[in-house]
């Protein structure tokens, strides 16, 4: 019950994005325009929303694991702003009548299915693999704030790189809008963990 109040606010903010789904798209075309299952629209979709889904669980573990207000404050930023972005994602894919899992091999959309396959759990660019994430969930204060810094900086790294594929590739006006603001929010919280990991005597892994 650690989390219940942090995933019931993160549902809470899903649903409410979700909502407001239908209108947006609607106003960016309709149901006749709507994308193919191999689409990059659909690839996007359901790829980021696995993307953000371990960015949420990353965030949640890292809370724990330290008293520092400013990573837990960040932590929480990108949790709430995730879990708000992955229900918009998750809500497009029911509204297109789409679904959300492929037999196709993730970013496939960017011709890079199975960049990752056999690389424990780390699906897509910048995921951490399932080894790092049981790592962090074993690490406290300082220690945990440090790799918690450096897995979400790899992680953005990767997502912006998945976000620019969607604004070159993806058809669906208001898709494309969301991509670019995620490109540039994850760049600004890039830098913000730079000057977090310097504090701390340490950079980034990449």
């Amino acid at each position: 019950m650690r989390h219940a109040g942090w995933i019931a606010g993160a549902a809470a903010a899903a649903l409410v994005a979700a909502g407001a789904v239908t209108y947006a798209v609607a106003e960016d075309g309709g149901s006749s325009d709507t994308p193919a299952a191999d689409s990059a629209d659909a690839g996007f979709a359901r790829d980021m929303a696995v993307h953000h889904q371990q960015a949420v669980e990353m965030s949640y573990i890292v809370r724990d694991r330290t008293k520092n207000a400013d990573v837990r404050r960040l932590a929480y930023d990108i949790a709430q702003t995730q879990a708000n972005q992955r229900g918009m994602l998750l809500g497009w894919l029911d509204l297109w009548e789409l679904p959300k899992v492929s037999a196709k091999a993730p970013m496939t959309w960017m011709d890079m299915g199975g960049m990752a396959s056999g690389k424990d759990g780390a699906l897509m660019p910048g995921m951490a693999t399932n080894t790092e994430m049981k790592k962090l969930g074993t690490l406290d204060g300082k220690q945990a704030e440090v790799f918690y810094l450096q897995l979400m900086t790899d992680h953005h790294q990767g997502g912006i790189h998945m976000a620019e594929g969607c604004v070159a590739r993806c058809t669906v006006g208001v898709e494309k809008r969301l991509a670019q603001g995620m490109v540039e929010a994850q760049q600004s919280e890039i830098d913000l963990m730079a000057g977090m990991l310097k504090e701390r005597g340490a950079r980034a892994r990449s």
